[in-house]
């Protein structure tokens, strides 16, 4: 029984570890979002200096666009006419004819060895045409060969957005119109411009110039993670910018032409300070002394409910909609601090005037207040999910943030919703690793797979209900996000995830298709293009602890040109290491263990994080002699400001005693910093592999019968580390040690048994 259960080890372990390098055959042709249909066939289309663009409007915008491409970027000579209907080989055709039958923003896009014809209206043609480019090869060669198909498509959902923060730090013109390019170049189609907060007032108003010449700029701004730092630190420079009227309209201009619509977002009634510092007036208290905000979070300054303040927000509303042409004007309505209406004597009267029992309701008023102006003027507003408390304005599109809570409960009630829920993965300023193997950020994590995996529709609402989701966004807030390189590395290659579930049917995602297939080509046309942007880790490479008698190497680059690199012998691997070129095997002999770790580095020097496989070789891990009958785990609570789970050696121990779970909230409730170490038994039943994993917000380490199965060590936000072991029937020795740095103080200790899904570790199977 003891071989067979280690054989049965190792051909898991040898099939979890292989990695398919060689593309399947690619039903997508390497598209991105996966078209609703593709049919391939035989044969290519030559684009050639000779070949002629036949279109049924010569001064369409989908046409010069694609026109331009051509001739300017592609270096291909073609040359424009109008289509008469005649059938032309060599030609590309675009046209309307025969789109009657397809939903909006859809298009049909034939491909023969003699022609293209891309037919669609509006949008839907634009799409085409850059479904078209992304089968282009990328290298400028005198002709340019697209493969045969025949492609219809559509978008899933209407509303396809991103949403960027130009107040906690400021972008320029040229980074927005790249920005813009990129979500036209993947179909998405809606740019949330989040113009005004309380670190910066970035849109000139000419009425009230005070909100450029103060509002958009503050004094300082605090160095790194404020929540870290006591006392604060600041970096003691001036900042600021704003875009002038004429720049808007610039933009406004540039994403038209890319069939993208700009939503411009005025923030009220909090997140005011900026415009307060302005016009105090503006506020319930003017005597007070307000400034533009230097500091991250939320601040208890808010307008005042004034027919002051609407008179302005209406003069800035005036502006701000003859600049921007869409129907809709994003008036924010998130956290707002009531503090201050609870503590006026002006709001108090009103709300007695108005009937209004409490805060939450004045909000309601002001919000709807506004909402009749924007629709008098032929627009709709659009609010976080906040505009929801005390009630709703009657034509206002809820915009879900905090969960989906917010959206469920609008489109029960019959109101349009665009799901952008940070628990998602779509809130794109968060850690894609680990918090010490990635940039500075606001925390949280959410990979590539995360945002990939995100269905926009809860299964909570009714298939009618479902109707009112117009779409999706994902937010990229800028507050540790100073320049354009690391705007870059946090949108790029989670907007390719956004496009595909913005786009694609829920029955076209895979996303191993998307990762592993697709998205190397799309990240090397990223690295031609000099963009920065993030290198996933290597194909094949991954963080865990395995067992087995041979450590397969089977890798693949994430980044189509890249290479990966490799060591076996503890040190982090870089360019002077081994180079992947073919599959390879390690014996790891008996009692013994292998370290695989790997990198990948692009063509321009940029780089992956180093994924780390540990494998050893050990039989089945022997039954303990325990025969104790007490429940749940013995604890050492430790204090000190740890970093590292090494660290916990050693420590002042401040409590001991026995739990019933790895919940740590009693410990944190009145301590800073702290470390804790469990140890116990857990009984298993049968024979065989059983997994483990760590989901922990900073370092933790779980150990079976002294042999580490699951490594999360570090100082980081949430993230799950997982291993696996295999067991013999009866009592194992279980060690987890956790630290935490006054973060959430969040432990799981998860196992799957064989045959059942993942779950915690249940009090009925701890013993001391």
């Amino acid at each position: 029984m003891l071989k067979k259960t280690f054989l049965l080890l190792c051909l898991i372990t040898a099939a979890s570890a292989a990695i398919v390098n060689a593309q399947d055959s690619n039903p997508n042709l390497g598209i991105i979002p996966s078209p609703v249909s593709l049919k391939k066939s035989s044969g290519t289309f030559e684009i050639n200096q000779r070949t002629l663009i036949l279109a049924d409007s010569l001064d369409n915008k989908a046409v010069l666009f694609l026109t331009d491409y051509l001739q300017n970027k592609a270096m291909l000579h073609v040359q424009l006419k109008h289509n008469n209907g005649a059938a032309t080989s060599n030609s590309i055709v675009l046209t309307a004819a025969g789109t009657g039958n397809l939903p909006s923003d859809g298009y049909r896009l034939t491909i023969t060895p003699q022609q293209i014809i891309i037919a669609g209206k509006g949008a839907g043609l634009f799409y085409g045409i850059q479904t078209l480019i992304q089968l282009m090869p990328e290298d400028k060669a005198a002709t340019s060969k697209i493969p045969c198909a025949q492609i219809e498509d559509y978008p899933r959902f209407a509303y396809r957005g991103m949403m960027l923060d130009v107040c906690r730090h400021f972008f320029s013109v040229e980074f927005v119109k790249k920005y813009i390019d990129l979500m036209a170049a993947y179909k998405l189609n809606n740019f949330h411009w989040h113009l005004t907060d309380d670190q910066g007032w970035r849109i000139e108003i000419k009425k009230y110039p005070g909100l450029t010449q103060i509002a958009s700029q503050r004094a300082q701004t605090v160095i790194g993670n404020y929540h870290d730092r006591t006392p604060q630190q600041f970096d003691n420079t001036p900042y600021g910018g704003y875009y002038t009227q004429d720049q808007i309209r610039e933009v406004v201009k540039y994403a038209a032409d890319r069939y993208i619509n700009i939503v411009p977002e005025i923030e009220m009634p909090g997140h005011s300070e900026a415009a307060l510092a302005a016009y105090p007036e503006l506020s319930c208290d003017p005597s007070l002394t307000y400034k533009v905000a230097e500091t991250w979070g939320v601040f208890h300054d808010i307008y005042c409910p004034s027919d002051k303040t609407f008179n302005f927000l209406q003069d800035v509303l005036t502006e701000v909609m003859d600049l921007f042409p869409g129907k809709y004007i994003h008036i924010g309505g998130d956290e707002a601090p009531k503090d201050v209406w609870k503590k006026s004597e002006y709001c108090q009267k009103l709300m007695k005037q108005l009937g209004l029992k409490t805060e939450d309701e004045l909000q309601s008023y002001f919000i709807q207040r506004i909402e009749k102006f924007v629709n008098s003027k032929g627009r709709s507003i659009i609010g976080w999910d906040e505009i929801l408390e005390g009630g709703l304005s009657p034509n206002a599109t809820v915009m879900s943030w905090r969960g989906e809570e917010g959206g469920i409960k609008a489109a029960q009630q019959h109101h349009n919703v665009i799901m952008t829920p940070g628990s998602g993965g779509l809130y794109i300023d968060q850690q894609q690793s680990k918090q010490n193997l990635e940039p500075l950020s606001i925390g949280g994590y959410d990979p590539l797979s995360k945002i990939y995996s995100y269905n926009p529709t809860p299964n909570e609402l009714t298939a009618d209900q479902q109707k009112f989701i117009m779409g999706v966004q994902a937010n990229l807030w800028t507050e540790y996000i100073p320049y354009e390189i690391k705007a870059d590395y946090m949108i790029l290659p989670r907007l390719f995830a956004l496009s595909e579930v913005a786009w694609s049917p829920l029955a076209n995602k895979n996303f191993n298709d998307f990762a592993n297939t697709r998205l190397p080509s799309h990240l090397a046309k990223l690295e031609a293009g000099k963009f920065d942007y993030r290198v996933p880790t290597a194909i094949g490479g991954r963080d865990t602890i395995v067992f087995g008698t041979k450590l397969n190497v089977n890798l693949k680059p994430s980044v189509a040109g890249a290479k990966v690199y490799y060591t076996i012998d503890g040190y982090d691997p870089r360019e002077t290491d081994i180079a992947y070129t073919a599959p390879m095997a390690y014996d790891v002999p008996p009692d013994q263990y292998r370290e695989l770790k790997t990198i990948v580095i692009t063509p321009t020097g940029k780089r992956s994080i180093i994924t780390r496989e540990t494998m050893y070789n050990k039989m089945p891990l022997p039954a303990v002699n325990f025969t104790g009958t007490a429940k749940g785990m013995k604890y050492t609570l430790l204090t000190g400001e740890f970093t590292a789970i090494d660290q916990l050696k050693g420590a002042p121990v401040i409590d001991t005693g026995n739990v019933l779970t790895f919940n740590t909230s009693a410990f944190k409730k009145n301590i800073k910093g702290f470390g804790v170490i469990y140890e116990g038994f857990i009984r298993v039943d049968a024979d065989g592999v059983y997994g483990f994993s760590l989901v922990s917000a900073n370092g933790s380490q779980l150990m079976i019968d002294n042999q580490p199965v699951a490594d999360n060590d570090g100082k980081h936000s949430v993230f799950e580390q997982a291993g696996a072991v295999p067991l013999l029937k009866g009592f194992h020795r279980v060690t987890v040690k956790y630290f935490d740095s006054a973060n959430s103080g969040l432990l799981r200790v998860m196992m799957t048994i064989p045959g059942k899904p993942k779950g915690e570790i249940s009090p009925d199977m701890m013993f001391n």
